[in-house]
């Protein structure tokens, strides 16, 4: 039995002394631990040596995708017999030359034990060849790591990522220092601010006039429009700010000319990252934009591992810490992450943002696909036929009006006006509150039915004897008259009281 190994330097081929120890792979590694042990069991029968780096790496890359190269060939078929077995360490190999040049290959445990102990001895049983596979272990490493990173220069994801995290520096450098010039020369001439927004504008006028005394004699035509210039003159005149130094004014202009030599960097940097991305991802760009579909591939770490996400998790990418902290929380889950700044979803009203963003989500999840796993570049019509069918379902729903409430409409009888008429009662007009007092009278006309009504009840009641209803009727009667005696007492003093409060108006 012939053993294939292959090595950066080139093809050998190893010839199995004793078959039976392939039987147990545990013995096997024993036996081949050693140098020894190995150089006993396993003779170097041919060796095929690869010419230039070059052609070592297309043998590395034919092996992994299960193609057989010509080198390869020549050399089994010379040292092969008829009828003799060839272990091989890959499957996919071992079908291979099976299927093509009809040999009998063997793949299994003893084997994989086997080319791990040959591995580990490899520089002692090459012998003389030990030199050329130490030199070309680096130089085939080498090649193999360009070819994969030069697979395709249109198609490296690595420069918009760098490129879009740029981009957010670059803003936040250049929010820092405008607010810095605009605080700074805002001492000396504070009315400046309030008339130019724009800050690259705000920079330029700042250097071109200097001093504010110097702004009546001042060209800003190429920087402003005629009216805007009137108005920074005659503001000039009547500032307010205070005086401020040559040296002071030196360093202002120096900050000047950093924010508007990164203004032009940031629109340079912006227009590349554009043509980066149509090349890259040109239906994500149509689904997204340049900005947010960068930042997508920058969060995901490549288009490819984007591509692998579904279209759940592309909606909410981005908004991790509010996902975890509502799971936590057993609240909402955040409805999108930094697909929320597309077009469409900013555009569409605040009751269906949820409902476009997972279509949206949906759509560039299959856009992305095409973009990173399609074989042939087909364009953008994926990515524009997307764009226009949501569009169409943001118009239609916006159009829609508002949903009905049952299941089925209900058809209402026609109003008619009834000829009958009420007249008005005028007591309703009064609005004064009735008093909520009571006069002793009623208290004790009110308290009187309810006792003769207790009464009568003891009376209706049955009993074996006379002689019982005779002693309840008495009992009643005794508490009907101590609790008369109190009222009495009490309404006796109201009525004193009431006496003494009429004397005294009538002496006053």
């Amino acid at each position: 039995m012939l053993v294939l190994f292959e090595t950066p330097a080139g093809y050998s081929l190893f010839k199995l002394l004793d078959e039976k120890k392939l039987k147990n792979a545990d013995d096997l590694s024993e036996e081949f631990s050693s140098t020894e042990g190995i150089q006993d069991g396993l003779k170097l029968m041919a060796f095929k040596k690869f010419k230039t780096t070059l052609e070592a790496q297309k043998s590395v890359i034919e092996l992994q995708e299960g193609k057989i190269s010509k080198s390869l060939k020549k050399l089994i078929t010379s040292k092969l017999e008829e009828g003799e077995k060839l272990a091989v360490g890959d499957a996919k190999l071992g079908s291979a030359l099976k299927e093509k040049l009809q040999i009998s290959c063997v793949h299994n445990n003893a084997v994989s034990e086997l080319m791990r102990s040959i591995r580990a001895h490899i520089d002692d049983l090459l012998g003389e060849h030990k030199t050329e596979l130490s030199a070309m272990n680096l130089a085939v490493a080498h090649s193999l790591g360009r070819y994969k990173v030069k697979f395709n220069p249109e198609k490296i994801d690595t420069m918009i990522v760098q490129a879009v995290c740029l981009l957010d520096d670059l803003d936040k450098e250049l929010n820092n220092y405008q607010m810095r010039c605009r605080e700074w020369y805002g001492w000396h001439f504070p009315e400046l601010g309030k008339i130019l927004a724009d800050h690259q504008a705000y920079a330029k006028v700042v250097k071109t006039i200097g001093m504010r005394q110097n702004a009546i004699n001042s060209d800003l035509s190429s920087i402003l429009p005629e009216d805007l210039e009137t108005k920074v003159k005659e503001e000039a005149e009547i500032s307010m700010g205070t005086d401020i130094s040559e040296i002071d004014l030196v360093h202002i202009e120096q900050l000047c000319d950093q924010v508007i030599q990164f203004t032009e960097y940031r629109t340079q940097l912006f227009e590349y990252l554009k043509n980066r991305m149509s090349a890259l991802a040109p239906n994500l760009t149509a689904l997204l934009g340049e900005l947010v579909g960068a930042r997508l591939i920058s969060h995901a770490g490549s288009l490819v591992s984007l591509a692998k996400y579904p279209a759940s998790t592309v909606q909410i990418l981005g908004a991790e810490k509010a996902l975890f902290r509502a799971l936590k929380t057993k609240k909402d889950t955040p409805k999108y992450g930094l697909i929320y700044h597309a077009q469409l979803i900013s555009q569409a009203p605040a009751k269906i943002k949820g409902k476009m963003a997972r279509k949206l989500a949906a759509k560039v999840s299959l856009s992305t696909r095409i973009d990173a796993l399609a074989d042939e570049s087909k364009g953008a019509e994926i990515g524009i036929e997307s764009r226009a069918a949501l569009e169409n379902v943001l118009r239609s729903e916006q159009e829609r009006g508002p949903k009905k409430i049952g299941g089925t409409s209900q058809k209402h009888e026609r109003y008619s006006f009834k000829s009958e008429t009420h007249a008005y009662d005028d007591s309703y007009d009064n609005t004064a509150k009735k008093s909520q007092k009571r006069s002793f009278k009623d208290d004790d006309e009110e308290v009187k039915p309810k006792k003769s009504k207790l009464i009568e009840e003891i009376d209706t009641e049955q009993t074996p004897s006379g002689k019982k209803k005779d002693k309840k009727s008495k009992e009643v009667k005794e508490e009907e008259l101590e609790e008369e005696q109190p009222v009495d007492s009490s309404s006796k003093k109201k009525k004193n009281k009431k006496k003494q409060v009429d004397e005294d108006e009538e002496e006053e």
